[in-house]
């Protein structure tokens, strides 16, 4: 006797976590597979606290945040060091180390959570540098590098495990609409019948109209905490 195939998880789900606002509903979002989706508020909306749920950075108050179908919260924390590489995450800012440079921040993940060799990991840094068009300030600080600068570097250090799933705090503030829009197509990954490659979580209290055009779905908590779908 056959059984029918277990479905398969969801890169991220949110169940029943209550946020910022005493007596507002719990926040509930599921994010399927392949889409990119946009959930905008403002300071006090708690928003800002997605990522550091989903990655076991945190613990919310109730319900519970779910990567792939795990709550990487309650693993042991050998294991919960290694799901995370499943997961991109660019935090608010740029998280960059101001004492090291633009490439040694990139290569950072995976010179401590790879087996790879010195030779490959220099190869792929090099790769992502160019790509992301930091080559030339590559052996800067992050204080002599401007604003785009760094966010292209957190985001090449965010995708350096080539995750399935990103998580994006903020990304584009202080960044031009160009630009934006083509630190998201690098983070989506390319295109495939599907969809884009990369599943993507956007936060933040606005994102630029031309970006909007490329979410799947963008939703926007009231002050009221109520999470409400917003027309692009």
């Amino acid at each position: 006797m056959t059984h029918p195939p277990s479905p398969v998880p969801l890169p991220l789900v949110f169940e029943n976590i209550p946020l910022a606002r005493s007596g507002a509903p719990p926040f509930s979002l599921e994010v399927p597979e392949r889409q990119t989706i946009a959930v905008l508020g403002d300071e006090e909306s708690g928003i800002g606290n997605l990522g550091g749920y989903a990655l076991g950075l945190e613990h919310p108050g109730a319900g519970r945040a779910l990567v792939f179908g795990t709550s990487i919260a309650a693993l042991p924390e050998r294991e919960r060091l290694a799901y995370r590489r499943r997961v991109g995450y660019l935090p608010a800012g740029d998280g960059l180390l101001q004492n090291l440079s633009i490439r040694d921040n990139v290569a950072l993940p995976l010179r401590f959570g790879s087996g790879a060799s010195p030779r490959d990991i220099d190869g792929r840094v090099n790769v992502m540098l160019a790509a992301m068009r930091l080559s030339a300030v590559a052996t800067r600080r992050p204080a002599q590098a401007n604003e785009e600068e760094r966010r292209r570097a957190a985001l090449a250090r965010a995708i350096a495990f080539d995750p399935s799933l990103l998580i994006l705090e903020q990304p584009f503030d202080g960044l031009t609409a160009r630009v934006s829009s083509e630190l998201l197509e690098f983070a989506r990954g390319g295109e495939s019948a599907e969809g884009a490659r990369r599943t993507i979580l956007i936060t933040g209290q606005e994102v630029p109209p031309l970006i909007l055009r490329r979410v799947d779905h963008v939703f926007r908590l009231t002050r009221a905490g109520v999470l409400e779908p917003e027309t692009v």
